[in-house]
């Protein structure tokens, strides 16, 4: 069958898109939404049902249309949630909230365009000479599409050292993919515990550890013992920031801010100054120059830009203080085991020495994978046929400041978008939700505007 647009993902950000399409397409529009995830919508970060785990970004910021700004608010009091937009509700709650409103969307059979739902993964995509992208699907089928968008986020990221040196009796005690949380019930309350990575998911997991009545040692291993911090309780107000009054280098952006820092009371409101021109700033950046923040100070910016809900952080925050949880700064080595235990061997940062840790447990927290194509089979057989192509830096695929793709020898005139992480090398700052619902809006506006006008 041929779609008008199909959306390729199974994530926040295809959610958002097949939203906006339900919203702006007329009822004479077809949409297809391709995945294979049972959990349409809410991805890794929403489908957790801990109450511990919660969103970093405020309720009054996190409603899927961005023209609805009291959506998610309005939800959780309908439900009894006794949030305000200033609150940090749950991830669960969140997730629940997204398939709500797509379910909404759904029910309306008046009006609305015809959207299918195929579960299946999309395998291949070729040029087809009725002006349309085909996509191969793993279930044996085809479908084709006159515009398409591409959805797809990022996985667990591969741990940094080959496990090959742990017998296979022990493999067990290694958790590669932590959002598994079925691993938590067979850690003893004594059990120590090593996480590699210091960010948002190692906070999470520490949390959900102490929650299933874990007691013992965490250690925390990172390349740089960097851990995020969290929001003020009253947070104050932002910075007002002009662009084009910043250096256009790196050194020359950080010299700046720290002097503008200096006028303020709390750090946070110059970050939160910068939240909302991020995009325009790295836009003006050269490549040179963002792979320069990318080596540099990346671990810097996502500590003060990334942060935890106030009470999570105290409560994280304790526990480092009372030496429940330690941190180390180095490179893992090797894994292995002795006498029962995990061996993770590791280099001191900026030291040639080599130390250990012998845990009980070894967790795997150093978050997702950069977002590329090398993760996805799709990506790979498209960029074959040079349809898209690779971001110079490794942040996803190419596209311009609309979301579409560049392609490099791309004939056919279907449109070809991307939304989400797969885009972070044009606007570094989208893989978090106030970014990416915009993005989404803006897109399937696009994709209307094209529209041929319909007959009289």
């Amino acid at each position: 069958m041929i779609y008008d647009v199909i959306v390729v993902g199974s994530g926040f950000s295809a959610i958002a898109v097949t939203c906006n399409l339900i919203e702006q397409l007329p009822a004479s529009a077809t949409v297809a939404v391709v995945g294979d995830d049972p959990g349409f919508g809410r991805g890794t970060a929403y489908r957790t049902e801990l109450y511990l785990h919660r969103l970093n970004v405020p309720a009054g910021r996190m409603s899927l249309m961005p023209h609805r700004p009291d959506d998610f608010v309005d939800w959780l009091k309908n439900r009894g949630r006794r949030l305000q937009a200033g609150d940090f509700a749950s991830r669960s709650d969140y997730g629940l909230y997204v398939r709500d409103t797509l379910a909404q969307l759904l029910r309306k059979r008046d009006g609305r365009c015809r959207v299918d739902f195929i579960r299946a993964k999309a395998a291949g995509c070729v040029e087809r000479y009725n002006s349309t992208l085909a996509f191969h699907l793993g279930n044996g089928d085809e479908i084709a599409g006159k515009t398409v968008v591409l959805c797809l986020g990022v996985g667990n990221a591969n741990l940094p050292v080959d496990p090959a040196g742990v017998p296979l009796s022990m493999r067990s005690r290694i958790v590669e993919n932590p959002w598994r949380l079925s691993w938590l019930r067979r850690v003893a309350s004594s059990d120590t515990v090593c996480i590699l990575g210091s960010g948002l998911t190692m906070i999470d997991q520490v949390l959900a550890l102490r929650a299933h009545g874990h007691r013992g040692r965490i250690e925390v291993l990172s390349r740089r013992g960097l851990a995020p911090l969290g929001h003020a309780s009253k947070p104050p107000a932002p910075l007002p920031i002009e662009v084009e009054a910043l250096p256009a280098t790196i050194s020359g952006i950080l010299k700046s801010l720290r002097e503008m820092a200096k006028s303020v009371d709390d750090w946070r409101s110059l970050m939160d100054g910068l939240r909302p021109v991020t995009q325009a700033l790295w836009q003006r950046l050269s490549n040179q120059e963002r792979a320069r923040f990318l080596r540099h100070a990346l671990p810097w910016w996502n500590i003060h830009r990334h942060r935890v809900a106030p009470d999570v952080f105290d409560s994280f925050d304790k526990l480092v203080s009372e030496g429940t949880v330690r941190f180390h700064a180095g490179f893992l080595q090797s894994l292995g085991a002795e006498e029962g235990r995990l061996v993770a061997g590791y280099r001191v940062r900026a030291t040639p020495e080599i130390a250990e840790i012998r845990p009980d447990w070894l967790v795997n927290c150093t978050g997702m994978e950069r977002a590329g194509i090398s993760h996805s089979p799709l990506l790979k057989e498209m960029r074959r046929f040079q349809l898209i192509a690779a971001d110079p830096l490794g942040l996803g695929i190419q596209v311009d400041a609309a979301s579409e793709v560049i392609a490099p020898s791309r004939i056919s005139p279907a449109r070809l978008f991307a939304v989400g992480a797969l885009t972070a090398g044009q606007f570094w700052e989208i893989t978090a939700v106030p970014d990416i619902r915009v993005q989404a809006k803006a897109v399937v506006e696009a994709i209307v505007a094209q529209r041929p006008a319909p007959e009289a």
